[in-house]
């Protein structure tokens, strides 16, 4: 690397230092989740790697930055399960990171060496296409699910979330790593200036039209909802005790959905009347219908499931949803068979829970036969999931969730945010409700509801919630960016087989 940063290169060259230097630059993006939310560094966090990963020798040495990258990006991250999976989180993070190696060829053959504007351009549509693909591999809820995508980072901008609309997180995602592929370019290349100035003007000239003339959601009223939010307390007799004592004080209030967190519940109401009863009383007194998370046995010895329950003034209305994507090592244990021993170096699941098989919508009797779409803690990082909620005519989207095991890390806060990037993608408000917080509301255009319940509170929250008539963009098309992204680099790799192929019959003549 020649310029200003030639000295640092130089430093570089030996594979001590550059390997802890790879991990670090991967590393960096982290600081633009919460709790930190820097989300403006999200448009340079990428830059430093960028750089070291170009100026690689070899193909070798830069997949193997890609890979320290990767790896170091996975453990910033997931750093807050340490004290569950102890050293088994090292593992997974160079499993994981393994991902970003062919963005590290991808990234060199773009911009290593001197090239030209023609191949600066193409850097500019196809490094974030590889960046891309890397998400989506690791976005499989086998391989952990999509948490920490990069367009996750901006959950408190409006604009951003107006992006969202119109292709999801994945949009966003492609709209920052372009910025940092066009900087990346401006600082190695200055001679060249042309390509990455255009990039950065049409991702702004994008932003803005999009915020100008995307469509929004049409308001349709509101519908007043309750979170109760018990707090960290010991054992489930006590938890359902302080939950009731909660719930009695929004009677009166007109509270349509009373939503409590994941696990509420250590019994599922229909093996125990008594409990049913207990709920159903409480139903009745507070006017409200209930949304509570059982996490037992189900029937007939079939498994413990993570079930959300509505009980109404009558009782359980039969609508039940069961949790269908579970947290690896929290909620099971993959090829326990050959991977168990994680249970006696960390906290991994001691039992599997068994999967639901399909989504379901429950009607709201006391808001009208309002259909609201349960989600249950981790499936709030899935935008498929809520997508298909609102596709199917959810008309609010309610997560219950339990962060107590993270309690004091930043996985509550980043937990709380991808609300808002459900909400903004699928037009619809959205109700996060937690046993030991955060808990928050969002609206349909995913700006925040109401106030928030800290990880310190053991209190209830109750939100009038804008309603939104119309379709999102994103609802209705998908994820248009991730297959534009696959189409690109399916056109490059082809482009550059026929080149290999053709260099190869010149060079036998």
């Amino acid at each position: 690397m020649r310029g200003p940063f030639g000295h640092w290169a130089r430093l570089l060259d030996s594979p001590w230092s550059r390997g802890p230097a790879a991990a670090l630059a991967g590393a960096l993006p982290v600081l633009t989740f919460p709790a930190p939310s820097w989300w403006w560094l999200a448009y340079g966090a990428l830059v430093p790697w960028l750089l070291l990963v170009r100026s690689a020798p070899t193909n070798r040495r830069a997949a193997l930055d890609g890979w320290l990258g990767g790896t170091g990006f996975m453990l910033a991250v997931h750093h807050w399960l340490l004290p569950s999976l102890h050293v088994f989180i090292l593992v997974l993070a160079l499993l994981l990171g393994a991902l970003w190696a062919p963005w590290g060829l991808l990234v060199r053959a773009l911009l290593g060496g001197a090239p030209g504007a023609r191949r600066l351009a193409a850097a500019l549509v196809l490094v974030p296409s590889g960046w891309l693909m890397a998400e989506l591999v690791r976005s499989w809820q086998y391989l952990g699910g999509p948490w920490g995508l990069l367009g996750a980072s901006q959950w408190q901008v409006p604009p951003a979330l107006r992006l969202a609309s119109i292709g999801g997180v994945w949009l966003l995602s492609l709209l920052i790593v372009a910025v940092n592929t066009a900087l990346t370019e401006l600082i190695a290349r200055p001679a060249v200036r042309r390509p990455a100035v255009g990039g950065l003007l049409v991702c702004a000239v994008a932003a803005t039209a999009v915020w100008f003339w995307a469509p929004v959601p049409r308001p349709a009223g509101t519908v007043r909802m309750a979170v109760v939010q018990p707090g960290i307390i010991d054992g489930p007799a006590a938890r359902l005790a302080r939950g009731e004592a909660l719930t009695r004080t929004l009677a009166g209030r007109g509270v349509r959905l009373v939503v409590w967190g994941e696990s509420s519940l250590g019994q599922d109401p229909a093996e125990h009347p008594a409990l049913t009863a207990r709920l159903t009383a409480l139903s009745r007194e507070t006017g409200a219908e209930l949304l509570v998370n059982a996490d037992a046995p189900a029937r007939h010895g079939a498994g413990i499931y993570k079930t959300a329950v509505l009980i109404g003034p009558h009782g359980p209305t039969g609508d039940r949803y069961a949790k269908m994507r579970l947290v690896p090592f929290g909620e099971y244990v993959p090829f326990r068979s050959v991977l168990g021993w994680a249970t006696r170096v960390g906290k991994a699941a001691p039992v599997d829970r068994r999967r639901g098989t399909h989504q379901v919508l429950m009607p709201i009797a006391t808001a009208g036969g309002l259909r609201i779409g349960p989600l249950i803690c981790f499936e709030t990082a899935f935008p498929d999931m809520s997508r298909r909620l609102a596709q199917d005519g959810a008309r609010v989207l309610v997560a219950q969730s339990s962060t107590s095991t993270f309690q004091h890390s930043w996985a509550p806060a980043q937990h709380a945010s991808l609300a808002a990037l459900r909400a903004a993608e699928t037009w619809r408000p959205m109700v996060h409700a937690t046993l030991t917080g955060i808990s928050a509301a969002y609206g349909p255009r995913g700006e925040p509801v109401g106030g928030r319940l800290g990880t310190g509170s053991s209190a209830t929250a109750v939100y009038d919630l804008p309603l939104a008539e119309g379709t999102s963009p994103y609802t209705r098309f998908g994820d248009w960016p991730v297959y534009g992204a696959a189409a690109a680099l399916a056109a490059y790799l082809g482009w550059a087989g026929l080149r290999a192929v053709s260099r190869s019959a010149r060079a036998r003549r």
